[in-house]
């Protein structure tokens, strides 16, 4: 998964709400029963007058997701692919047949002032039949209390067995600041929505919430996860988001050690900027551990460290897991024919790849990806027409870079250094990977000048890059070359401060 890997996933979110019919087809484990301690919280509606409140319905629905998806025994969907579906939907059966779940919540969040009421259920969708429901009117300072009591009564309500670590988990009370709990959603409000001016809003907020309660873990979990993704929409540089991404996630793991969130940030900041995979896949099965239910730790574990490493099996086993989590992910569909890439496994990777493409056309990432996987196998035509798919999509660097590179390759030298020209232009003026450059000279021939551009990759610590040198097709043929081994050799573990 590289930076531009994330970018696509969330970029697409809304294009993939309008063909769930055609995914149904193919979600993972779609022709298995939903386990019956399954279930998925829907958005909530906010029913405040002051519609400036959808942040805090939003928050309600999240945080009841969160806490649910610490219990081991409950299968909980990701925010990401409940976002998807509005709440009180016509189809219930079908919504969970297509998520793999038994179960439904519903709910909707009235705020006036201090004063919130929250109105929930319990569905059973297959046959549409309501097992709870209940509507509990509160002071914003008993809101930590409500949550609570949902997710309690939820998980009885379905038989789970609760660790006596997991009833604390869904009993606690991140902050006794009303002021910075509201901070705090806001904060994670502009982080959902994923471009470089909200980002740094949410940056903003979450660094007000920690100016109420400098002891809120949860504050300081959304500040690394902004700082984390500002690089991914050209907010900045990533050598000077990096580490405050980090020092975030430590501080935030140092308050509370059981949040699941900043242990995943800290594993891949780990993998991609220190390159030190032995302690990110230890901080990834650490968020794991924590929270079974968390995708992201289970797509990252599969796509970064354990790919890096050659960890093959491990790694589809666990994009697999983070699939099955978040099935209407788009870049954990497309990280899976990624994966299979890099295993040498390009008939399974083609068919991923045109599926994930099937549900989604537009989505820029999966096209390129594919056209990697068919670059791989030789196909130079299709790989060439599915770069310039993807080029037509989104103006990402990179996908110009594996153009030319296949122009390259296919005998067209003169529109190869036609691209090198203009992403040298293009760096002047916005980030421009080493990495990409390094391949179009790589298949010009020219593999002195492509090491220098490699070499100059890893001093980048482009980790989303260069951090797969080992695993690599595109770099097959420099393998063995005493230059480039050398700098498979220094992709040791920068120590940490």
């Amino acid at each position: 998964m590289r930076w531009t890997a994330i970018t696509a996933a969330l970029l697409a979110l809304a294009a993939v709400a309008a063909s769930i019919a055609m995914f149904s087809r193919y979600r993972v484990g779609a022709t298995l029963p939903a386990p019956e301690k399954s279930i998925a919280v829907l958005p909530f509606e906010n029913r405040s007058e002051d519609k400036a409140n959808a942040y805090f319905a939003d928050g309600i629905q999240d945080e009841i997701l969160t806490r649910l998806s610490k219990i081991a025994d409950l299968k909980v969907i990701s925010h990401t692919s409940t976002q998807h579906y509005k709440s009180a939907p016509e189809n219930l059966p079908e919504i969970a047949r297509q998520l793999g779940v038994a179960h439904i919540v519903e709910g909707s969040v009235q705020k006036s002032g201090d004063a919130v009421r929250v109105n929930v259920q319990l569905i059973k969708a297959a046959n549409d039949s309501h097992l709870w429901a209940d509507t509990f009117d509160r002071k914003l300072t008993d809101v930590f209390a409500v949550e609570s009591e949902i997710a309690k009564t939820i998980a009885e309500t379905l038989q789970a067995k609760l660790t006596t670590s997991e009833r604390r988990a869904i009993a606690i009370r991140p902050t006794e600041n009303p002021e910075a709990y509201q901070l705090y959603l806001k904060g994670r409000f502009f982080w959902n929505k994923r471009t470089a001016a909200d980002l740094k809003k949410s940056i903003d907020y979450f660094n007000q919430a920690i100016e109420k309660d400098p002891n809120y873990a949860l504050a300081y979990a959304g500040l690394a996860d902004a700082w984390l993704v500002l690089p991914v929409f050209g907010g900045g540089a990533p050598k000077d988001c990096s580490p405050k991404a980090e020092t975030a996630a430590r501080r935030a793991i140092h308050l509370d050690e059981t949040l699941a969130e900043p242990h995943a940030s800290l594993g891949l900041l780990l993998a991609i900027y220190y390159f030190d995979f032995s302690n990110s896949i230890r901080e990834l099965e650490r968020a794991i551990q924590l929270n079974p239910n968390y995708a992201m730790a289970h797509h990252w574990l599969g796509n970064l460290p354990l790919t890096f490493t050659g960890q093959f099996d491990r790694a589809i086993g666990e994009l697999k897991r983070a699939l099955e989590l978040d099935p209407l992910s788009m870049v954990i569909n497309t990280n899976l024919g990624q994966t299979y890439c890099y295993s040498r496994r390009y008939e399974e990777a083609i068919a991923q790849l045109r599926r994930t493409i099937e549900i989604d056309p537009g989505f820029y990432y999966a096209h390129y990806q594919l056209g990697e996987a068919l670059d791989f196998k030789g196909n130079r035509a299709g790989a060439i027409a599915e770069y310039q798919k993807a080029r037509e999509l989104n103006d990402d660097p990179l996908v110009l870079a594996l153009l030319g590179q296949a122009m390259a390759k296919a005998g067209n030298p003169v529109q190869a250094r036609k691209v090198l020209e203009q992403l040298r232009e293009e760096s002047s003026h916005r980030y421009v990977t080493a990495y990409g450059i390094g391949l179009i000279h790589l298949g010009l021939g020219e593999k002195e000048e492509a090491l220098r551009w490699f070499e100059k990759s890893y001093e980048d610590r482009a980790g989303t890059d260069i951090g797969y040198i080992k695993v690599d097709p595109f770099l097959d043929s420099l393998r063995g070359d005493p230059r480039f081994e050398k700098i498979v050799a220094s992709l040791a573990p920068k120590p940490a401060p």
